[in-house]
């Protein structure tokens, strides 16, 4: 698990949290643009590792939401135990406006846990979660940043209608791909990634 603290504010300042979940194969240190840019905002960030070497393989055949359900409420409770485990271990971190970051299968982890613990999150970023529907409720808020070459399942991201009626926002990346949402991006699409995320949480 990697930590990330901004450096504003005295030691008993209460801090905003923010929890990251790599992509399937990906690593906890892969998402370090995003979660400095947390930090610049004023967020404790914790990038968690979901998988290790000695895990199952993911299944790629059978209907995802079905066979990958495992993995995701394995993840969900990686996200729990962290959680828990940080509030007794920093008591100035402010688990009540809980922010999310997932990419890929990472965000259906965090959609799932949005879905099943709402009033533990505030707020929910998506980088690309292609299979776990978003919860369809007005908490937490949603920000999607949907990529150029992958298309998510049907009924997975909120339609037009539906965005207006839970203020969540979707935005697709014409020139960012599935593959490079996380510190392998370019500087110009972790610029354009930052700003989106940076235009949601000050709004």
């Amino acid at each position: 698990m990697a930590l990330y603290w901004p450096n504003k504010g005295g030691s008993k300042t209460r801090l905003k949290a923010a929890i990251i979940s790599h992509g399937y194969g990906g690593q906890h240190t892969g998402y370090s643009f995003i979660a400095r840019n947390l930090v610049a905002h004023g967020y404790f960030v914790a990038s968690i590792q979901h998988e290790l070497p000695t895990d199952e393989p993911i299944p790629l055949v059978g209907t995802p939401q079905l066979v990958r359900r495992p993995n995701w409420e394995r993840g969900v409770q990686n996200i729990l135990f962290v959680r828990q485990e940080l509030h007794h271990r920093y008591p100035r971190l402010d688990f009540s406006r809980l922010l999310l970051v997932g990419h890929s299968n990472g965000g259906d982890v965090s959609m799932l846990f949005a879905q099943e613990y709402p009033r533990l999150v505030q707020r929910v970023i998506s980088l690309d979660n292609r299979r776990m529907p978003f919860p369809r409720a007005r908490r937490p808020r949603i920000l999607s940043l949907r990529s150029s070459d992958q298309v998510a399942d049907s009924g997975v991201v909120h339609t037009l209608a539906e965005q207006r009626h839970f203020s969540s926002t979707v935005v697709t990346l014409p020139h960012t791909i599935h593959n490079d949402m996380w510190d392998g991006a370019t500087a110009a699409q972790q610029q354009e990634i930052n700003a989106l995320i940076s235009a949601f949480l000050e709004h």
